[in-house]
């Protein structure tokens, strides 16, 4: 079994707190993150962003050892996630995680690849911990 952690702060309350998030690794260390980074664009991260990282990494590497899994060794596959939160009621909900993925696999028919894909996107750990619409763009070629 593996754990991972992360931790955040925030100081103040509201639109005017401030707030700051780390992970483990180390990777993100005191990263900034508030209402201004989430809603205004400002400088810093926020739970959306970070989410669409998650998904698009986990994805992509799931989809890695499933190509590798069938046999194929060559290939390269580049993600993003586009993780959409949507108002609802007083509050916020993320409603999707849009999927979009280019990928060149030598040896692989686009409707072998489009099928590994699919498999991949329902069986990533974070695919399955989100409780959102999840779809998949691909481009093959």
């Amino acid at each position: 079994m593996v754990t991972r952690s992360a931790s955040a702060s925030y100081e103040g309350l509201g639109k005017d707190g401030k707030g700051h998030v780390s992970t483990q690794s180390g990777v993100l260390s005191n990263n900034p993150y508030g209402f201004n980074t989430r809603f205004e664009n400002e400088p810093g991260t926020n739970p959306e962003e970070l989410i669409a990282a998650a998904h698009a990494s986990c994805f992509t590497m799931a989809l890695s050892f499933a190509l590798a899994g069938a046999g194929h060794s060559v290939g390269t596959l580049e993600t993003s996630a586009k993780v959409t939160l949507d108002k609802d009621g007083d509050g916020f909900t993320i409603t999707k995680s849009a999927l979009t993925l280019k990928g060149h696999v030598e040896g692989i028919e686009q409707d072998e690849f489009e099928r590994i894909a699919a498999e991949a996107k329902a069986g990533c750990p974070v695919s399955k911990v989100l409780n959102a619409e999840i779809t998949l763009e691909t481009t093959f070629g």
